[in-house]
């Protein structure tokens, strides 16, 4: 995993501490740092996760019949998962406790919660992405583009 020096801490055991987050997009941008690191982790764990699935699978299909190197390949892999699982774990919580949501773990997705002309929404990043650069309204899929009015703020109303 990449690891990031600067992660966010939360003192409270996993559980956010924010409930109704409202995001401004130069706020956005200004986390996206911390978070490109943090989603950097998340979609290597995914993958790792991922990569491990079908080895543990033909182990587990074939358990009664394993010489003993696969018995102890089957139970390292059991312990690679529950190591990465953990991960994953604290990497969402790091993005919960920054009021960030998780979307797409495999493509890093993530949404930065805001309030579009009165209405839940979310500036929305991917991994691979350059900056912030698209928004939509919370329960819809399709992102927008950020419009170029909007660069110095959003037109935040409640």
């Amino acid at each position: 995993m990449s690891g990031s020096p600067n992660r966010a801490t939360n003192p409270t055991g996993g559980k956010s501490r924010r409930k109704n987050v409202t995001l401004d997009l130069p706020t956005a941008r200004r986390m996206l740092p911390l978070v490109k690191g943090i989603v950097a982790d998340i979609v290597d764990t995914q993958k790792h996760l991922s990569s491990l699935a079908p080895e543990r699978d033909t182990l587990e299909e074939h358990r009664r019949a394993l010489s003993w190197a696969s018995r102890q390949r089957r139970y390292a892999i059991g312990d690679e998962i529950a190591q990465a699982e953990k991960a994953l774990a604290t990497a969402t919580a790091e993005l919960d406790a920054l009021g960030v949501s998780l979307v797409d773990p495999e493509g890093g997705q993530v949404d930065f919660p805001t309030r579009i002309n009165g209405r839940p929404a979310a500036f929305s990043w991917k991994a691979g992405e350059e900056a912030v650069g698209f928004w939509r309204y919370s329960g819809e899929a399709q992102r927008r583009p950020i419009p170029a009015d909007w660069q110095g703020g959003t037109p935040i109303r409640y």
